[in-house]
């Protein structure tokens, strides 16, 4: 049974990638690929946040790029005022 997906990244280039899933049939992390571990002060024991601790049923770093996708240029707005806004004038009449 095959646990490779085809996904889209964006970083560090947008792609088209497949890429390994978490076994959904292990019995330590139940297909979710890992734990969330909470962790506090040692010495007051307040919390300080949670780690991420992945199953080595699987590996993040297993991918293999399909496609490169061009990266497309961003699309600027034209700056035309609006003619009836309160800073603009026309010459036309309203009909």
């Amino acid at each position: 049974m095959s646990r490779l997906r085809i996904r889209h990244v964006t970083w560090p280039r947008r792609a088209l990638i497949l890429a390994d899933t978490p076994r959904p049939d292990c019995w330590a992390c139940g297909g979710e690929g890992g734990h969330n571990r909470d962790y506090g002060h040692p010495e007051t024991g307040e919390y300080e946040g949670t780690d991420w601790e992945p199953c080595p049923c699987w590996d993040e770093q297993r991918r293999w790029v399909l496609l490169p996708l061009p990266c497309l240029p961003r699309l600027r707005r034209r700056t035309i005022p609006d003619p009836w806004g309160p800073g603009g004038y026309s010459d036309e009449p309203p009909f």
